[in-house]
């Protein structure tokens, strides 16, 4: 390959917000909904950050498979009502994937901490 390079690349996240996608181990992860279980295989999490303020969690879109083996989406809202902090009754679990792509995000400039830990 004929190829040649000049610059310093530097990654600049202006955007206010980020998509961090997470591929799971088949079989770690079950979300219940409805009294259903459904086998998690893939997590898109929305970062956001208005304003130069630091960033948070917004919202968890989970990739799974049903009882009868079909996939579903299943969208998980992050913050409460008033958008200021994290919803109440949100399962650990899901702050886990919250916490692996927001390490995968510290490419662009995220900074995270999960709820209640600073």
């Amino acid at each position: 390959m004929d190829l040649s390079a000049t610059g310093e690349p530097v990654v600049v996240q202006e955007d206010t917000q980020v998509h961090v996608g997470v591929d799971l181990q088949p079989g770690t992860l079950t979300l219940t909904r409805n009294g259903k279980d459904f086998a998690v295989y893939h997590a898109l999490v929305e970062f956001a950050s208005a304003h130069g303020d630091p960033w948070v969690a917004q919202e968890a879109k989970f990739s799974a498979k049903g009882p009868d083996g079909r996939s579903v989406a299943l969208t998980v809202d992050l913050l409460n009502e008033a958008c200021d902090g994290p919803r109440a009754g949100v399962p650990n679990a899901i702050w886990k994937v919250v916490a692996l792509a927001a390490t995968s995000a510290g490419d662009v400039g995220i900074t995270y901490a999960a709820p209640g830990h600073v």
